[in-house]
C-alpha cells in the first residue's frame, strides 16, 4: 500500500518539538512506501495566525530534509493547500450534510449556549450541545454557524499504535462545521480535506483521540472510508510525568537550530523519541530510517524528552560527518558558530583549529567557547594557574623554571609541526623530570587559559611558534614579576 500522508500544521508562532516528530513519521512512512507526504496550511484559526509562522514551518521541513511532494511553493493536483484559500469548499459539503438531514443552521448565541452549558453544570450531568439542539431550524445565512447533526451510537475503530479502541455514545456531540466567520473548524475542515486529497493515514496526537468518535461520524455520513489512524503518544517533560512544554526547558526548533544543534541529530533524535527497530542503533541517517521505519514499533506510551541525549547525538553527527565529509566539507556549516575574534583569520586557520577541536563540541555554537584562545590572547589569571590541582604543589619559582626549560626547548623546533612538538615535549619530560599532568598543565594554561584543549601538540602546531614562545613568556614574567 502506498501511504498517501500529509503533515497539516497551523501557523500560529513556533513550531516546536512535537510538531516536528509528528511530520517525521507521516514521512517516513510515506517515502517507505513510495507514496506521498503532502504539506497543507490549516490557517482557518485566525485569532491565533502569526505572521511569518508559515516560512518559518517550510524553512524548518526543507532544514530537516523534510521535502513535500506537494503543497505550498510546489503546487499539485489538490491546490490550494492553505485552507483560507478553500473556504467556498467547505461551505459546500457543509450544505451536502444539510440537504442530508446531516447538519443544521444553528442561529443560537452564544449566552444562550453558556446558559445550557452553565444548568447541565448546575445538574451534574456532562454538557452536551446535541441535548440543547433546536427543534426547527432556519435556512442557512452567512454569519450563522452550522452545526454537525450527531448520531449517537458505540463507535469501535483500530488504532495502528493504539490497536482496537471502543467509545460510547456520550462522546459524541453536535459539532460546530462552519464558524459564524465562515471558515471551517478543524473537525470539519481536515476530513473534507483528506478525503479530496486522497489521504490514506493521518497520523497527529494522541489528544486527539476524544474527538474520534465525532471524526467518525463524520466519514459515516459522508459515506467515505476512514483512513488509517496513527495517534502519536505525547513527548513528556523530563520528569515524566506531564507533557513537555515551553516551562520545562525545551526550546524551539529555531533555537536549537541557532545554537548548532544539526539538522541531521534532529531528525535521528526525535525519530527515535517514542520508536526504534528493535535493535541497539542509535545513530540513524534518513536513509536508514525511510528502510527500518514501521509503525507497528512506535510505541503507545509517552516518551521522555532528554536534552542531553540530543546534544550527545548532535556531537556524534559532527564527528560522523567530519569523518565521512572532511573538514572541507564540513566547514561551511560552522559559519557564523566561531568567537568574534575569529573574523579576521583565514578560513584555512579555522578549518585547522576545527580540525583538532570538532571531536569535542557538542553543539556547532561551543566553538564560541572552546577556540577563542586560538584567535586572541587569553586573559592572564595568575590565580587560575596557581589552583590547579596539578601546579598548586609547585612554587612559583619551579614553575617559572619549568617555563624557562620549555621555551629554550621549544625554541630549537627549526621545523614546527605536531610531530617535532611532541618529541620535544617527551624530551622535557625526561629532562625535568615533571609528571605529564604537570608540564602540559602549565604549558597549557599558559597558552590558552581553558579549562581544557585538544592534544597539546596539536593545539601548539596551530597556533604557530611565534604565539606560542610569546604567550609562554608572558606567563614566566609575570609570575618572575610575582616572585620577586
Amino acid at each position: 500500500m502506498k501511504i498517501i500522508t500529509r503533515f497539516a500544521p497551523s501557523p500560529t508562532g513556533y513550531i516546536h518539538i512535537g510538531n516536528v516528530r509528528s511530520a517525521i513519521y507521516p514521512y517516513l512512512a510515506a517515502k517507505q512506501s513510495d507514496g506521498k507526504f503532502i504539506l497543507r496550511i490549516e490557517d482557518t484559526d485566525q485569532a491565533r495566525y502569526v505572521e511569518g509562522a508559515t516560512d518559518l514551518i517550510m524553512d524548518t521541513l526543507k532544514w530537516l530534509g523534510l521535502e513535500w511532494d506537494e503543497g505550498p511553493e510546489i503546487g499539485g493536483p489538490h491546490a490550494p493547500y492553505f485552507q483560507t484559500q478553500r473556504k467556498d469548499l467547505y461551505l459546500d459539503w457543509a450544505k451536502k450534510l444539510i440537504e442530508k438531514g446531516r447538519a443544521y443552521a444553528d442561529p443560537t448565541d452564544s449566552d444562550t449556549i453558556q446558559g445550557y452549558r452553565d444548568a447541565d453544570n448546575a445538574k451534574k450531568i456532562p454538557y452536551l450541545y446535541r441535548n440543547h439542539r433546536p427543534e426547527t431550524t432556519p435556512d442557512w445565512q452567512p454569519g450563522m454557524p452550522i452545526r454537525f447533526k450527531a448520531d449517537p451510537k458505540p463507535r469501535n475503530w483500530h488504532d495502528e499504535v493504539m490497536g482496537d479502541l471502543h467509545a460510547g455514545p456520550e462522546v459524541q456531540d453536535d459539532i460546530i462545521l462552519i464558524k459564524k466567520d465562515g471558515l471551517p473548524t478543524y473537525n470539519f475542515a481536515h476530513i473534507v480535506d483528506d478525503f479530496l486529497m486522497g489521504i490514506n493515514m493521518v497520523a497527529r496526537g494522541v489528544e486527539y483521540l476524544s474527538s474520534t468518535p465525532n471524526y467518525l461520524a463524520l466519514y459515516e455520513a459522508f459515506g467515505i472510508d476512514q483512513p488509517l489512524l496513527v495517534s502519536l503518544p505525547h513527548i513528556l517533560a523530563p520528569t515524566g510525568n506531564k507533557k513537555l512544554g515551553k516551562r520545562d526547558g525545551a526550546k524551539s526548533v529555531t533555537e536549537y537550530r541557532k545554537d548548532g544543534v544539526l539538522p541531521e541529530a534532529m531528525l535521528n533524535y526525535l525519530a527515535c523519541l517514542g520508536w526504534n527497530d528493535g535493535t541497539e542503533q542509535e545513530i540513524y541517517t534518513k536513509d536508514e530510517l525511510i528502510k527500518k521505519f514501521s509503525l507497528d514499533r512506535i510505541q503507545n506510551s509517552g516518551a521522555r524528552y532528554d536534552e542531553v541525549k540530543l546534544l550527545w547525538m548532535n556531537g556524534q553527527w559532527i564527528r560522523k560527518l567530519v569523518d565521512e565529509q572532511g573538514i572541507d566539507t564540513f566547514y561551511p556549516r560552522t559559519a557564523g558558530f566561531w568567537p568574534d575574534s575569529a573574523a579576521n583569520f583565514s578560513d584555512d586557520y579555522k578549518k585547522q583549529v576545527l580540525a583538532i577541536i570538532y571531536d569535542r563540541l557538542k553543539t556547532l555554537s561551543d566553538l564560541r567557547e572552546m577556540t577563542g584562545y586560538f584567535f586572541a590572547d587569553p586573559t592572564f589569571d595568575t590565580e587560575q594557574l596557581l589552583a590547579n590541582k596539578f601546579l598548586k604543589k609547585l612554587s612559583e619559582r619551579e614553575l617559572v623554571d619549568l617555563l624557562n626549560v620549555s621555551i629554550e626547548a621549544l625554541e630549537k623546533i627549526a621545523d614546527w609541526n605536531s610531530d617535532s612538538i611532541k618529541e620535544v615535549l617527551n624530551d622535557l619530560l625526561v629532562k625535568t623530570n615533571r609528571k605529564p599532568a604537570e608540564l602540559f598543565s602549565l604549558i597549557r594554561l599558559s597558552i590558552s587559559f581553558a579549562p581544557f584543549s585538544p592534544a597539546l601538540d596539536l593545539t601548539l602546531n596551530v597556533l604557530g611558534k611565534n604565539v606560542v614562545l610569546s604567550r609562554l613568556n608572558r606567563v614566566k614574567e609575570a609570575l618572575s614579576l610575582d616572585n620577586q
